[in-house]
């Protein structure tokens, strides 16, 4: 039986959030359609993250046997795990899975690509939700008149980002990560990029949170301190050198002559080293004062180990941290700062600005009474494991593919009955 061609367009070799979504969805439509489908990788780059994921975790090696460079033919299905407006239709039936905008508009470009394929794959319920209200109004490149509106009214479902719990999970052992050089028994640990934004205004708040910090724990007896596993857009000593210079310039500004201590860790990390980290005996809490996801997969895999969480309540993270087991930081919506604008974030669309009276009250209260947390988020992490897995991925994105993917006509073989020649007599000459 002729087997479906489905080529996937993906940054699979990446060190980033849509790599690992990436991989993640390569590795459920594998186990799914083997069988039934001829499954090829069309890999990309994301931006100048590393791509390097692949050669650092060799248990992903077999995704290379299915690389090819380029497109020869229609594939009956192709699917598209990246940003809407690099959707494009190729395939037969075409797929855009995409963890969508973070803040409250998401840029014309990205409508239109979701125009473009059959079926549009959000991360989030925030994610789908802006992509359906963003309209935008046409006009004509000669003469600017208004010639119609641009909006999204396609197919959409919700495809959530399934954590591994055979990589994600609490560890009754000793982790093997070395920690000795932190002095502190108690950490908050921040895990994702430092992007770019002035003090307050880029999209992981990681400036914000160093300030707040530091303010809530001066002149502390014994404070906590803050591990900060980050980059700006690459392991190298460049990156390293221009974050802790940034974490000087905040720290300058705090009148105090005894502050908390804060620790960088940079430089990449497997799966199971990040899972090590997150189950560390110093590694108390996770912080984050995103002000947008899409869907925010380190908030979802820290959840596992069964630690407290304090982030903010807005957008794709709050599809899985439970408001009664986690700490979720009231804050309003504002614009996004020219500082942190660009062609996808747009300086008229909004975010979320964190309460900061709040962040510090819940900062020193997890830190007091760190008993009545952890038992709220044993009760999270029982949610996660149970609602939130790679398996309840794979299983919805099987039932979202039967219900959605057409049948595709296959090739008949044609078949000639055997005709039977007369006997020829042989002519003497």
């Amino acid at each position: 039986m002729s087997k479906n061609s489905c080529v996937i367009y993906a940054p699979v070799e990446t060190m980033s959030g849509y790599g690992a979504r990436s991989r993640d969805v390569v590795r459920a439509i594998i186990e799914l359609k083997q069988e039934e489908w001829d499954i090829k990788i069309l890999p990309c780059n994301w931006g100048n993250t590393p791509m390097n994921f692949i050669d650092n975790n060799p248990e992903w090696e077999d995704l290379r046997d299915l690389f090819i460079p380029q497109l020869t033919s229609q594939p009956d299905i192709m699917i598209w795990v990246t940003i809407p407006s690099e959707f494009k239709r190729i395939g037969k039936y075409n797929i855009g899975i995409t963890a969508g905008i973070e803040s409250t508009i998401a840029p014309a470009e990205w409508v239109e690509g979701c125009n473009q394929v059959d079926l549009v794959l959000g991360s989030s319920k925030h994610s789908l939700e802006i992509l359906k209200n963003s309209k935008f109004e046409k006009r004509d490149k000669n003469t600017n008149q208004p010639i119609g509106q641009v909006s999204w009214d396609g197919d959409g479902e919700v495809l959530f980002e399934g954590a591994r719990l055979d990589t994600y999970s609490p560890s009754m052992f000793s982790s093997p990560l070395d920690l000795d050089y932190i002095l502190e028994d108690w950490c908050y640990l921040y895990v994702g990029h430092w992007l770019p934004g002035q003090l307050g205004e880029d999209r992981k708040n990681v400036g914000l949170l160093i300030k707040s910090f530091y303010e809530t724990f001066k002149n502390t007896k014994n404070p906590p301190a803050l591990i900060l596993k980050t980059s700006i857009m690459s392991s190298s000593y460049m990156d390293r050198d221009e974050i802790v210079k940034r974490i000087k310039e905040i720290k300058s500004t705090v009148k105090s002559n005894k502050l908390p201590r804060i620790y960088l860790l940079h430089g990449d990390f497997t799966d199971a080293q990040m899972n090590n980290l997150y189950n560390h005996g110093k590694v108390k809490a996770m912080v984050n004062l995103t002000k947008g996801e899409g869907f925010g997969r380190p908030l979802l895999e820290f959840s596992l180990v069964n630690k407290p969480i304090i982030t903010t309540n807005w957008s794709g993270h709050i599809d899985f941290l439970k408001p009664e087991f986690t700490t979720l930081l009231p804050g309003n919506l504002t614009n996004i700062h020219p500082s942190a604008a660009n062609n996808m974030l747009l300086k008229e669309a909004k975010w979320f600005s964190v309460d900061t009276q709040q962040l510090g009250f819940y900062l020193k209260d997890v830190y007091k009474n760190y008993k009545t947390y952890r038992n709220k988020a044993n009760r999270q992490g029982y949610h996660s494991r149970e609602n939130f897995s790679f398996e309840k991925m794979k299983e919805k994105m099987g039932s979202i593919f039967s219900n959605k993917i057409p049948e595709f006509p296959k090739p008949v073989e044609l078949k000639l009955p055997k005709l039977k020649l007369p006997k020829l007599n042989k002519i003497e000459k």
